[in-house]
C-alpha cells in the first residue's frame, strides 16, 4: 500500500472495532483496483460519536462505516437520511457530501438480497412464508429487504414480543403480513416456510447455541445464518444435512460494504471468490 498527499480517506467507528473485518474488504478492493486510498479501523466511545462524525470533512474523509453500538445514534448527528435506512431505523454508512454535510444510508438491505441473489439467482420471495429469528438490527435489515422483495408473509420470532411487535409496525406494507410470534413458537412456525434466517447471535463463536428443531421446515426452503463467525454454524450444518440450501453470512457482509465503497472511491466492485478468501483469512482463530 502505498500513501501519498491526495490518499483518499475512509474507514469504520466502533465501540469496540478491532473485530471488524470491514478494513480487510475494503483494503483489498483498494489494492485491486490500484486506487490510492485506504480504509481504516476507527474507535469511538458512544460520547464521542458527534464529534467524530462531524470531524469526518476537516480530516479529509470520504466518509465511513458505522458499527455497533453506533448505528442508531448516528441518524441523530447527520444532516440527510435516505428514505430505506429511515424504514430500518438505522444507518451503517456515512458519505461526505462535497459541501461536507452528512448522509446516512442503510447498506445491510442491500447486502442481505444481494448475498442471497449471489447464492441463489433463482430465489423468490413469494416462495413461501420467510420465518426471521430475532428482532434487532440485522433483522430490520432483512425483514425491510423482504418487503422490498415483496414477500406475500413474514413469521417474525423474538424472546422480547414488544421489541418484534414494534420491527413490524414500522416496517409493514399492506402487501406483505408480519406476524409476530414468541420465542417457543420458533419451531412451529417453521411449516410451510420458504426462507429460514436468523438475524440473532446465538450460534456465534463464545455465544450460546441456537436449539431449533427443523422437522418441520420443508427442504425447499433457504437457509440463512447471519453469524459468520464460525463460518458453518450449527444451523447451517444441520440444515445442509437434511438437504436445505444453506447461505452464510460472508456473504452479507461482504455485499453489504460494496455502495459505501463506490461512493467513497467511485469504483464499482464485486464480491469474487479472492475476496472472500481474502476475508476468510481474518476469520481464522487468532
Amino acid at each position: 500500500m502505498r500513501l501519498t498527499g491526495r490518499t483518499r480517506l475512509a474507514g469504520i467507528m466502533g465501540w469496540p472495532v478491532a473485530h471488524s473485518r470491514s478494513p480487510a474488504l475494503h483494503n483489498f478492493w483498494l489494492e485491486q483496483n490500484g486506487i490510492d486510498g485506504v480504509y481504516v479501523p476507527l474507535a469511538v466511545k458512544p460520547e464521542d460519536l458527534q464529534r467524530a462524525l462531524r470531524g469526518l470533512p476537516a480530516l479529509g474523509f470520504r466518509g465511513c462505516n458505522l458499527t455497533i453500538p453506533h448505528k442508531r445514534n448516528a441518524m441523530e448527528i447527520v444532516d440527510r437520511i435516505e428514505p430505506m435506512a429511515h424504514r430500518v431505523g438505522a444507518i451503517n454508512t456515512v458519505i461526505v457530501a462535497p459541501d461536507g454535510a452528512l448522509e446516512g444510508r442503510n447498506t445491510d438491505v442491500f447486502g442481505f438480497r444481494e448475498s442471497l441473489r449471489e447464492s441463489m439467482p433463482d430465489w423468490s420471495a413469494g416462495a413461501g412464508p420467510a420465518v426471521v429469528l430475532g428482532a434487532g438490527g440485522a433483522a430490520r435489515a432483512v425483514v425491510a429487504a423482504l418487503v422490498e422483495e415483496r414477500a406475500t408473509a413474514v413469521r417474525l420470532v423474538n424472546r422480547t414480543i414488544e421489541r418484534a411487535a414494534a420491527l413490524a409496525k414500522d416496517i409493514a406494507i399492506p402487501q406483505t403480513d408480519i406476524t409476530v410470534h414468541p420465542w417457543s413458537e420458533r419451531n412451529a412456525v417453521l411449516e410451510g416456510a420458504g426462507l429460514l434466517v436468523n438475524t440473532t447471535s446465538l450460534g456465534m463463536a463464545d455465544e450460546p447455541p441456537l436449539t431449533l428443531d427443523l422437522s418441520a421446515l420443508p427442504q425447499r426452503a433457504i437457509v440463512v445464518d447471519v453469524v459468520y463467525v464460525p463460518l458453518e454454524t450449527l444451523l447451517l450444518a444441520e440444515a445442509r444435512r437434511r438437504g436445505n440450501t444453506v447461505v452464510d453470512g460472508l456473504g452479507m457482509l461482504l455485499h453489504q460494504g460494496r455502495p459505501g465503497f463506490e461512493a467513497w472511491f467511485g469504483t464499482a466492485v464485486r464480491v469474487t471468490r479472492d475476496l472472500r478468501a481474502a476475508v476468510l483469512t481474518t476469520l481464522a482463530p487468532r
